[in-house]
Protein backbone atom coordinates (compact mmCIF):
# COMPACT_ATOMS: atom_id res chain seq x y z
CA UNK A 1 0.00 0.00 0.00
CA UNK A 2 0.94 3.44 -0.82
CA UNK A 3 -0.08 6.73 0.55
CA UNK A 4 -0.90 9.88 -2.02
CA UNK A 5 -0.97 12.63 0.20
CA UNK A 6 -2.57 15.44 -1.87
CA UNK A 7 -3.24 19.53 -1.70
CA UNK A 8 -4.60 21.78 -4.15
CA UNK A 9 -4.75 25.71 -4.54
CA UNK A 10 -7.57 27.37 -6.28
CA UNK A 11 -8.37 30.08 -8.23
CA UNK A 12 -11.52 32.01 -9.18
CA UNK A 13 -13.36 34.59 -11.12
CA UNK A 14 -12.98 38.26 -10.18
CA UNK A 15 -14.47 41.16 -12.00
CA UNK A 16 -11.90 44.25 -11.44
CA UNK A 17 -15.03 46.31 -13.07
CA UNK A 18 -17.45 45.33 -10.17
CA UNK A 19 -14.70 44.44 -7.16
CA UNK A 20 -15.97 41.00 -6.40
CA UNK A 21 -16.30 37.28 -7.10
CA UNK A 22 -18.14 36.37 -10.01
CA UNK A 23 -17.67 32.57 -10.41
CA UNK A 24 -18.63 30.17 -13.26
CA UNK A 25 -21.17 27.93 -11.31
CA UNK A 26 -20.17 24.59 -13.48
CA UNK A 27 -16.32 24.87 -12.05
CA UNK A 28 -16.16 27.69 -9.64
CA UNK A 29 -13.10 26.84 -7.52
CA UNK A 30 -10.54 26.15 -10.77
CA UNK A 31 -6.82 24.26 -10.10
CA UNK A 32 -3.92 25.74 -9.69
CA UNK A 33 -1.46 23.66 -8.70
CA UNK A 34 -1.52 19.97 -7.25
CA UNK A 35 1.27 19.04 -4.82
CA UNK A 36 1.43 15.50 -3.25
CA UNK A 37 3.85 13.49 -1.00
CA UNK A 38 4.38 9.55 -2.05
CA UNK A 39 4.28 7.29 1.48
CA UNK A 40 5.23 3.96 1.52
CA UNK A 41 3.59 1.56 3.83
CA UNK A 42 6.07 2.33 6.33
CA UNK A 43 5.27 5.76 5.72
CA UNK A 44 8.62 6.96 4.39
CA UNK A 45 8.71 9.92 1.74
CA UNK A 46 9.40 7.98 -1.34
CA UNK A 47 8.75 10.27 -4.29
CA UNK A 48 6.65 14.17 -4.32
CA UNK A 49 4.87 15.99 -7.35
CA UNK A 50 4.51 19.46 -7.92
CA UNK A 51 2.90 21.23 -10.66
CA UNK A 52 1.30 25.13 -11.44
CA UNK A 53 -1.70 24.72 -13.65
CA UNK A 54 -2.47 27.45 -16.37
CA UNK A 55 -6.21 28.33 -15.71
CA UNK A 56 -8.65 28.19 -18.83
CA UNK A 57 -11.59 29.06 -16.91
CA UNK A 58 -10.44 31.88 -14.43
CA UNK A 59 -7.36 33.62 -16.64
CA UNK A 60 -6.02 35.83 -14.23
CA UNK A 61 -5.08 34.94 -10.43
CA UNK A 62 -7.91 36.18 -7.95
CA UNK A 63 -6.12 39.08 -5.78
CA UNK A 64 -7.41 37.98 -2.20
CA UNK A 65 -6.09 33.92 -4.03
CA UNK A 66 -2.72 35.47 -4.92
CA UNK A 67 -2.18 37.37 -1.48
CA UNK A 68 -3.10 34.52 0.70
CA UNK A 69 -1.01 31.43 -1.57
CA UNK A 70 1.37 33.81 -3.29
CA UNK A 71 1.03 32.39 -6.74
CA UNK A 72 1.38 35.09 -9.45
CA UNK A 73 0.37 35.11 -13.04
CA UNK A 74 4.25 34.44 -13.56
CA UNK A 75 3.58 31.12 -11.85
CA UNK A 76 1.20 29.68 -14.46
CA UNK A 77 2.23 31.99 -17.37
CA UNK A 78 3.63 29.00 -19.26
CA UNK A 79 2.33 25.75 -16.86
CA UNK A 80 1.12 23.42 -18.33
CA UNK A 81 -3.12 22.77 -19.11
CA UNK A 82 -4.80 20.67 -16.36
CA UNK A 83 -5.49 17.82 -18.43
CA UNK A 84 -1.48 17.83 -19.00
CA UNK A 85 -0.92 18.20 -15.25
CA UNK A 86 -3.96 16.27 -14.22
CA UNK A 87 -2.00 13.04 -16.43
CA UNK A 88 1.18 13.37 -14.92
CA UNK A 89 -0.43 13.42 -11.48
CA UNK A 90 -1.94 10.00 -12.60
CA UNK A 91 1.36 8.65 -13.20
CA UNK A 92 2.17 9.85 -9.84
CA UNK A 93 -0.07 8.21 -7.85
CA UNK A 94 -0.37 4.78 -10.27
CA UNK A 95 1.21 2.07 -8.24
CA UNK A 96 -0.07 -0.99 -6.28
CA UNK A 97 -2.84 -0.08 -3.54
CA UNK A 98 -2.47 3.64 -3.69
CA UNK A 99 -4.82 5.37 -1.29
CA UNK A 100 -5.64 9.05 -1.93
CA UNK A 101 -5.12 11.15 1.36
CA UNK A 102 -6.25 14.92 1.94
CA UNK A 103 -6.83 17.55 4.50
CA UNK A 104 -10.98 17.24 4.48
CA UNK A 105 -12.91 16.17 1.87
CA UNK A 106 -13.39 19.61 -0.29
CA UNK A 107 -10.10 18.42 -2.05
CA UNK A 108 -11.64 15.64 -3.43
CA UNK A 109 -14.51 16.57 -4.47
CA UNK A 110 -13.04 19.88 -6.17
CA UNK A 111 -10.32 17.30 -7.69
CA UNK A 112 -13.57 15.63 -9.24
CA UNK A 113 -15.52 18.56 -10.40
CA UNK A 114 -12.43 19.89 -12.16
CA UNK A 115 -12.02 16.46 -14.25
CA UNK A 116 -15.49 16.01 -15.05
CA UNK A 117 -15.50 19.95 -16.51
CA UNK A 118 -12.84 19.16 -18.54
CA UNK A 119 -14.41 15.85 -19.73
CA UNK A 120 -11.33 13.48 -18.76
CA UNK A 121 -11.57 9.97 -17.23
CA UNK A 122 -12.17 9.14 -13.65
CA UNK A 123 -11.02 5.10 -14.15
CA UNK A 124 -7.81 5.62 -13.61
CA UNK A 125 -8.16 7.97 -10.05
CA UNK A 126 -8.18 5.61 -6.80
CA UNK A 127 -11.37 5.34 -5.05
CA UNK A 128 -10.26 4.45 -1.67
CA UNK A 129 -9.61 7.60 0.67
CA UNK A 130 -8.66 8.69 4.25
CA UNK A 131 -9.94 12.12 5.52
CA UNK A 132 -6.76 12.95 7.85
CA UNK A 133 -8.42 16.14 8.88
CA UNK A 134 -11.05 13.98 10.45
CA UNK A 135 -8.73 11.30 12.39
CA UNK A 136 -6.73 14.68 13.56
CA UNK A 137 -10.13 15.80 14.99
CA UNK A 138 -10.50 13.11 16.66
CA UNK A 139 -7.13 12.39 17.80
CA UNK A 140 -7.07 16.21 19.24
CA UNK A 141 -10.27 15.36 21.16
CA UNK A 142 -12.10 18.40 18.85
CA UNK A 143 -15.64 18.99 19.91
CA UNK A 144 -18.04 16.68 17.70
CA UNK A 145 -18.09 18.42 14.28
CA UNK A 146 -15.45 21.25 14.76
CA UNK A 147 -12.68 20.33 12.48
CA UNK A 148 -8.90 21.23 13.15
CA UNK A 149 -6.92 23.38 11.01
CA UNK A 150 -3.64 22.30 9.38
CA UNK A 151 -1.23 24.33 11.30
CA UNK A 152 -3.15 24.24 14.65
CA UNK A 153 -2.70 20.39 14.06
CA UNK A 154 1.41 20.74 13.15
CA UNK A 155 1.48 23.57 16.38
CA UNK A 156 0.50 20.71 18.82
CA UNK A 157 2.65 18.51 17.61
CA UNK A 158 5.47 20.59 18.01
CA UNK A 159 6.65 20.18 14.62
CA UNK A 160 8.99 22.79 12.87
CA UNK A 161 7.01 25.40 10.43
CA UNK A 162 9.79 26.07 8.18
CA UNK A 163 7.90 25.85 5.05
CA UNK A 164 4.89 28.37 4.46
CA UNK A 165 1.11 27.43 4.48
CA UNK A 166 -1.37 27.58 1.06
CA UNK A 167 1.19 26.23 -1.11
CA UNK A 168 -0.23 22.62 -2.20
CA UNK A 169 3.21 21.03 -2.38
CA UNK A 170 3.76 22.27 1.38
CA UNK A 171 0.57 21.84 3.12
CA UNK A 172 0.57 18.24 1.54
CA UNK A 173 3.83 17.64 3.45
CA UNK A 174 2.51 19.37 6.42
CA UNK A 175 -0.74 17.39 5.96
CA UNK A 176 1.98 13.64 5.70
CA UNK A 177 3.77 14.95 9.07
CA UNK A 178 0.41 14.78 10.89
CA UNK A 179 -0.61 11.45 9.23
CA UNK A 180 2.59 9.86 10.04
CA UNK A 181 2.27 10.87 13.55
CA UNK A 182 -1.44 10.39 14.24
CA UNK A 183 -1.33 6.85 12.57
CA UNK A 184 -3.40 4.41 14.10
CA UNK A 185 -4.41 1.12 12.78
CA UNK A 186 -7.84 2.42 13.66
CA UNK A 187 -7.42 4.77 10.61
CA UNK A 188 -8.46 2.66 7.65
CA UNK A 189 -9.04 3.83 3.47
CA UNK A 190 -13.07 4.48 3.10
CA UNK A 191 -14.71 5.17 -0.83
CA UNK A 192 -15.20 7.89 -1.93
CA UNK A 193 -18.30 8.35 -4.04
CA UNK A 194 -18.79 11.88 -5.78
CA UNK A 195 -22.07 13.80 -6.12
CA UNK A 196 -21.99 15.92 -9.10
CA UNK A 197 -23.82 19.26 -8.23
CA UNK A 198 -25.99 19.80 -10.86
CA UNK A 199 -26.19 23.89 -12.11
CA UNK A 200 -29.56 24.83 -11.45
CA UNK A 201 -31.50 25.33 -15.15
CA UNK A 202 -34.82 26.92 -13.37
CA UNK A 203 -35.51 30.15 -15.09
CA UNK A 204 -36.69 33.26 -13.73
CA UNK A 205 -38.11 36.38 -14.03
CA UNK A 206 -35.90 37.74 -11.49
CA UNK A 207 -32.36 36.87 -10.34
CA UNK A 208 -30.89 36.86 -6.69
CA UNK A 209 -28.11 39.14 -5.26
CA UNK A 210 -26.53 39.40 -2.17
CA UNK A 211 -26.93 42.36 -0.23
CA UNK A 212 -23.50 43.55 0.34
CA UNK A 213 -25.07 46.03 2.92
CA UNK A 214 -26.50 43.97 4.95
CA UNK A 215 -23.77 41.22 4.96
CA UNK A 216 -21.29 43.96 5.99
CA UNK A 217 -23.23 45.73 8.28
CA UNK A 218 -24.00 42.42 9.95
CA UNK A 219 -20.17 41.80 10.00
CA UNK A 220 -19.85 45.19 11.44
CA UNK A 221 -22.04 44.97 14.22
CA UNK A 222 -20.48 41.40 15.15
CA UNK A 223 -16.56 42.71 14.89
CA UNK A 224 -17.88 46.11 16.91
CA UNK A 225 -15.87 48.29 14.17
CA UNK A 226 -15.56 49.45 10.85
CA UNK A 227 -14.47 47.04 7.74
CA UNK A 228 -11.39 47.40 5.97
CA UNK A 229 -11.59 47.08 1.99
CA UNK A 230 -9.31 43.47 2.78
CA UNK A 231 -12.32 42.54 5.68
CA UNK A 232 -14.73 42.84 2.71
CA UNK A 233 -13.55 40.77 0.40
CA UNK A 234 -12.49 37.96 2.90
CA UNK A 235 -16.34 38.00 3.94
CA UNK A 236 -17.12 37.87 0.04
CA UNK A 237 -15.36 34.99 -0.44
CA UNK A 238 -16.07 33.35 2.69
CA UNK A 239 -19.40 33.56 1.81
CA UNK A 240 -19.61 32.24 -1.50
CA UNK A 241 -17.01 29.35 -0.40
CA UNK A 242 -19.94 28.63 1.74
CA UNK A 243 -22.60 28.29 -0.38
CA UNK A 244 -20.86 25.65 -2.11
CA UNK A 245 -21.10 23.34 0.96
CA UNK A 246 -17.27 21.94 0.59
CA UNK A 247 -16.16 22.29 3.80
CA UNK A 248 -19.56 20.56 5.16
CA UNK A 249 -18.50 17.15 7.45
CA UNK A 250 -20.55 14.39 7.96
CA UNK A 251 -20.64 13.58 11.91
CA UNK A 252 -22.61 10.95 13.80
CA UNK A 253 -25.82 11.56 15.33
CA UNK A 254 -26.42 11.30 19.30
CA UNK A 255 -29.09 8.79 20.17
CA UNK A 256 -30.82 9.72 23.11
Amino acid sequence: MEYIVFDLEFNQGFDRSLNKTVPNEKCPFEIIQIGAIKLDSKFNIIDTFNSYIKPSIYKEIHPFIGKMTGINNSHIKDAPSFSQAYKEFRKFISSKDPVLCVWGSGDLKELYRNIMYHGLSLKSLPKSYINIQQHASKYFKNPSGKSIGLQNSIELLGLEEEKSYHNALNDAYYTAQVFIRIYSPSIVPEMYIYTPIKPSRVKRNTKTQIDYNSLFNEFKAILNRDLTEDDKKIIDLAYKMGKTHQFLIDVPIKKR
